[in-house]
C-alpha cells in the first residue's frame, strides 16, 4: 500500500511538472544566440576579380598541297611528237596560321563578410572588440 501511494505522488508531481512547462510554451526552452550588433558590425561585399588573357590559338592547320604539272610535247623535224619533259607532282607546303585570342578569366569570386565598425554600442565591448559588455 506504501509502495502504490508513492508511486501515485511521484506520477503526480512529473505530470505536474511536464504540464506547467508546456502550458507556458516553453517546449524546447532554447534561446537562439543574439544576432551581431547592427552599429558594431556592417555587411561590406566584395565583387569578383577578373584578368583578360591573351593566349595565342591554331586557325588553320599546316598542310602540304600538290600541285600536277602535265607532260610536255614538241612536233621535232620529221612530223613525229615526242614528250620533252614528263607530267609530274610539285609539293607546296602551307605553314600553320596562328592568332592572338583574349578571353576573360576569374580570378577570384565574389563574397561577403561582417567588417568592424567603431565598437562603441553595450553590446561590442566597448571599444575593445571582446564581445563582452564591459
Amino acid at each position: 500500500m506504501f509502495r502504490t501511494s508513492l508511486s501515485l505522488a511521484i506520477a503526480a508531481v512529473a505530470t505536474a511538472a511536464f504540464a506547467s512547462a508546456a502550458s507556458a510554451g516553453c517546449y524546447s526552452c532554447y534561446t537562439p544566440p543574439p544576432q551581431p550588433c547592427t552599429t558594431c558590425y556592417q555587411v561590406q561585399s566584395v565583387p569578383p576579380q577578373y584578368r583578360t588573357v591573351q593566349e595565342t590559338v591554331m586557325v588553320a592547320p599546316g598542310r602540304v598541297v600538290a600541285h600536277r604539272t602535265p607532260a610536255q610535247y614538241r612536233t621535232v623535224m620529221v612530223p613525229k611528237t615526242v614528250m620533252v619533259a614528263p607530267e609530274g607532282v610539285a609539293y607546296e607546303r602551307i605553314p600553320p596560321q596562328y592568332a592572338t585570342q583574349e578571353r576573360v578569366q576569374m580570378v577570384s569570386p565574389g563574397y561577403s563578410y561582417y567588417a568592424p565598425v567603431q565598437p562603441t554600442c553595450n553590446t561590442c565591448g566597448g571599444g575593445y572588440g571582446y564581445g563582452y559588455g564591459y
